[in-house]
């Protein structure tokens, strides 16, 4: 018995093989998931797909190819998870998503009550990983995936992979992975930010020349890729309402301690000369205290500190602020200002949105014993839209980068 057994065993081993491998030109990788609202009786969506072919631009390829980096399809079906099968019509690999980077909405369906119920297939499917970035499209995503055409990366999972990367740690794009967006809207209590893009670069238009307060298509540019990164979506509860520019999104971020900002630059008007502005990298080394105290019978109490260092990176006036008088007003004058943006866009959230995108639910919940006791309090409805916020901002350090003092402009042209 005992040696029939241990020939089972052996047995077992040596039968063990490969019979459910697939090879990697058997299979075909979807990049990009793009989602188009489908304006008929039934609940149908444009489901765009980007598959991407791993040999072009690899050492798999042993040398030039003739192949197409990438191919782009189109088709209508009840949900993008359904739609691999029916793509498989006219695609002969199997189609994958265990490698998708972006799911790229469309404006019009973000903006559609219909988007959380299509969104709903990303939550339940194994192959799509929680992960992947949400992208909202002004245009269609279908136009949004075709016009994309990236000069110096060939391969479109490394397009999204730098590009988002580079862009979220400027802060002008928030992290907007569908799991923190089905973290956010089933919590019923916070608002979603996502990535606004754009292939459609808008005529130029009168701009103050500020690198952040933009949004995606009014960036003036002339040349490359006209593929553009910048601002957010604003979600409440499922469906867009809002968008919001570069500058807007890195307040968010900044204030909102489970994300974070690596490397920002910004520009602030010169309070010495007006003619030109001052730029900076902005450094946050600590986390932002949100003192917040909470009253069953008044409003909540929210006090926000954020602590940063400046380092001057270019002064077009050639103002001297290394010395005390002019390094205190130039404090002084982006703290006033930046406690004045921040301090106005919180009261748009407050009247306008009636929710925050701060993440700051998670420091009233510790007021209650229960779950449907906060529920009840209603943080969104009742707490946040009446609650008394005051942001304010200390420079604690103003470095000078590689130089302390500028040239003397008679000296040079004397």
């Amino acid at each position: 018995m005992v040696r029939k057994l241990l020939w089972a065993v052996v047995l077992m081993a040596i039968m063990t093989g490969c019979m459910d491998k697939k090879e990697l030109e058997e299979q075909a990788y979807v990049m990009a998931i793009g989602l188009d609202l489908y304006k008929g009786e039934k609940q149908n969506v444009w489901v765009t797909f980007q598959i991407a072919n791993p040999e072009v631009g690899s050492t798999l390829a042993g040398g030039s190819t003739q192949e197409q980096a990438k191919e782009t399809v189109t088709l209508l079906a009840n949900d993008f998870i359904t739609a691999k099968n029916t793509a498989n019509s006219f695609i002969s690999r199997d189609i994958t998503l265990d490698h998708t980077k972006v799911l790229i909405v469309s404006e019009e369906l973000a903006r559609s009550k219909d988007f959380i119920r299509i969104i709903q297939s990303a939550m339940r499917s194994r192959e799509l990983r929680r992960g992947v970035q949400i992208i909202v499209s002004k245009e269609k995503a279908s136009d949004f995936l075709q016009n994309n055409k990236p000069a110096l990366e060939t391969r479109p999972h490394k397009y999204y992979q730098f590009m988002i990367n580079r862009a979220k740690e400027t802060g002008i794009i928030p992290e907007s992975t569908v799991h923190r967006f089905f973290q956010l809207t089933e919590g019923d209590a916070d608002l979603f930010l996502a990535m606004y893009a754009t292939t459609k670069v808008e005529g130029e238009k009168k701009m103050d020349g500020m690198e952040d307060r933009y949004i995606a298509g009014n960036v003036p540019q002339k040349g490359g890729n006209q593929t553009q990164f910048i601002g957010s979506a604003v979600f409440k509860e499922g469906q867009m309402i809002d968008v919001i520019n570069g500058e807007m999104t890195r307040l968010c971020l900044i204030l909102d301690n489970t994300l974070n900002i690596k490397d920002m630059l910004a520009t602030y008007p010169d309070p010495v000369n007006e003619k030109y502005y001052v730029s900076t990298r902005v450094i946050k080394k600590k986390p932002t205290l949100v003192d917040l105290k909470y009253y069953k019978d008044r409003p909540t109490e929210i006090n926000v500190s954020v602590a940063i260092d400046l380092e001057i990176v270019a002064v077009p006036s050639l103002v001297n602020y290394s010395l005390k008088e002019n390094r205190e007003e130039l404090r002084r004058s982006i703290r006033d200002g930046l406690n004045e943006r921040f301090n106005k866009f919180i009261k748009k959230t407050q009247e306008e949105y009636k929710g925050d995108p701060f993440y700051w639910s998670l420091y009233v919940r510790k007021y209650f014993l229960t779950v449907p006791a906060y529920e009840e309090a209603d943080w969104s409805k009742k707490i946040y839209p009446n609650a008394h916020i005051n942001v304010s901002f200390d420079i604690e350090n103003i470095r000078y980068g590689k130089i302390i003092r500028n040239s003397d402009l008679e000296k040079v042209r004397d």
